[in-house]
């Protein structure tokens, strides 16, 4: 299975924008449907947004439609999470996640159905 790191969290203010990446080792990248999940201090992991193997389908959490956007290079073996428009709610540490069985967009919200994780990385929006 594709083991993956986390890297480009940090500390922002309300209104600016970040760019997680999430680069895959051990296995082809294109062969993985690739999600990300947020958890809060005190909270449950939840969904953020997921992608199919090649990146042609996206689907989001409704709290971060419109503002987040989830894309992938396979030729570099990276997944990428685009957040802009940051607000407070959004401060948790993030997970990359990938799994290699088909989903649809029930299975992809639930992080019970990914096989891989990263470690996380800490985005930390301050007001």
């Amino acid at each position: 299975q594709v083991q993956l790191v986390e890297t480009g969290g940090g500390l922002v203010q309300v209104g600016d924008s970040l760019r997680l990446s999430c680069a895959a080792s051990g296995d082809a990248f294109s062969g993985y449907y690739m999600a990300w999940f947020r958890q809060a201090p005190g909270k449950e992991r939840e969904f953020v947004a997921a992608t199919t193997r090649v990146g042609g389908f996206t689907y989001y959490d409704d709290s971060v439609s419109g503002r987040f956007s989830i894309f992938r290079d396979n030729a570099e073996n990276t997944g990428y999470l685009q957040m802009d428009n940051l607000k407070p709610e959004d401060t948790a540490v993030y997970y990359c996640a990938a799994d290699s069985k088909p989903l649809n967009t029930a299975t992809m919200r639930s992080w019970a159905d990914y096989v891989s994780w990263g470690q996380g990385t800490q985005v930390t929006v301050s007001s």
